[in-house]
This record gives C-alpha cells, sequence and structure tokens, in this order.
C-alpha cells in the first residue's frame, strides 16, 4: 500500500522526503534507529516524527521488525544486483580487466554506503539482525560477500601476490567496504573515501601499477551496470 486509507488522517503536512506515507515512515526510522538505537525507539516515536497517528503506521507495517527488516534488505540490495550484473558479464581476460570488476564492485558499494542519507549500515551490528526474521538480509549479505571473494579469486589468478596475497583480495576488499560504516559514523567520511578503500584493496592484491587503467575500466562498469 501506498498511502493511508480513509479514517487514517495525517497530523500536519508531509515534512520527511518520499513519495508516499510508507517511505516518510522508513525515513523516520532510519534516522531514529541510527540516533538513538533501534531498542530505543517506539513506533509512536516514528508515527510522530512523520506526524501522522500511530495506527496510520501500523497500516503500512505490521510491526517495527518489519521496519527494520525493510531497511537492512535496502542496504545491500543495490550492491548486490551490481555485483551480480558485474559477475555476470564475460569472464575477464586480464588482469586489468579482472581487477576493474573487483574495483567497480567495491566503489559502488562504498558509495552507497557512504552517501546513503542515513547511515543505515550501523544497524548491522543489531543483536536483532542475527534474528531468523532477518534472514533474507543475512542472505543476501552472505551472497554478495561471496561475490567479493569469487571475484577476487579471478583478480588472484592474474595478480601477482601483494602483501597480504591476491587470493584474500575480495574477502579483503569486503571488510574495507563494510568499515566505511564506522569510519562514517565517527565522522571521517569524505568525498573520496569509497574511492580511496576500492583502491586499497587492489593495491594489496599488487595492482598499485595498473591502478589508473583499472580506475577508467572500473567507472566504465558503473556506468553500465549502475
Amino acid at each position: 500500500m501506498t498511502s493511508a486509507g480513509p479514517g487514517r488522517p495525517r497530523k500536519q503536512q508531509p515534512v520527511r522526503p518520499g513519495a508516499t506515507a510508507r517511505d516518510e515512515i522508513l525515513d523516520a526510522a532510519s534516522e531514529l534507529f541510527t540516533s538513538q538505537g533501534f531498542a530505543n525507539t517506539s513506533t509512536r516515536a516514528i508515527a510522530d516524527a512523520v506526524g501522522i497517528r500511530q495506527s496510520s503506521l501500523y497500516h503500512h507495517f505490521g510491526t517495527k521488525d518489519d521496519i527494520l527488516a525493510e531497511l537492512l534488505d535496502g542496504t545491500v540490495a543495490g550492491g548486490l544486483a551490481f555485483a551480480s550484473a558485474v559477475h555476470g558479464g564475460p569472464p575477464p581476460s586480464d588482469p586489468r580487466t579482472a581487477a576493474a570488476r573487483l574495483h567497480a564492485v567495491a566503489l559502488y558499494d562504498g558509495t552507497q554506503l557512504c552517501n546513503a542519507r542515513w547511515n543505515l549500515g550501523v544497524l548491522y551490528h543489531l543483536p536483532e539482525a542475527r534474528a531468523p526474521r532477518f534472514r533474507r538480509f543475512m542472505d543476501d549479505r552472505r551472497q554478495l560477500r561471496q561475490l567479493y571473494r569469487e571475484l577476487g579469486q579471478t583478480v588472484e589468478e592474474f595478480a601477482p601476490a601483494g602483501p597480504q596475497g591476491a587470493s584474500s583480495c575480495g574477502d579483503l576488499l569486503f571488510r574495507l567496504v563494510e568499515s566505511l560504516i564506522n569510519l562514517r559514523a565517527d565522522g571521517l567520511v569524505g568525498a573520496d573515501s569509497a574511492l580511496e578503500t576500492a583502491d586499497a584493496g587492489l593495491v594489496l592484491a599488487g595492482m598499485a601499477a595498473e591502478l589508473d587503467e583499472v580506475r577508467a575500466m572500473s567507472a566504465g562498469l558503473i556506468r553500465k551496470f549502475g
């Protein structure tokens, strides 16, 4: 449903971005969950932040867990779709093409984490996020991590081992990208943080000399699949 039905009037004019009341609820919940915590946020507080009655919120989401599930799913969905598209393309025939695929996935994923309106990645650390209710999010996150690993393994076939060994670059880069969540929480993310993180993974894989060309090819993949 995209709007409240009869008998569920809004207390005030919309104050949140979003095309629908549901979008506004998600935006308010995002702010409150990331600023004061999931457990400390009530559905009444979310409704008040949107300017609707609490009963209207339940018209869109049955429980607070339902809101969290949609927010968690949204943090992974875009990166997973992009990584799947890149991974499903023609197999690389040289080290630069292999590295560009991994670089593009990390850059796209990191950019989403850095530029989203709210730093929803902090919700990954919630104990609630490990509950069976949120299995789809956990499955999607595991799938995204596996794609990083497989793209990294392709780099390993071509690249000389760096200080950490190219065989670990996919999983290492996944961890580096997710570290942007904590850096953002500490106010340490800048305009180039996602690019610097993607670059770092390739440098550790022994691809420093090819980095300029890899960056250009990575940008092309983002234009194509992003």
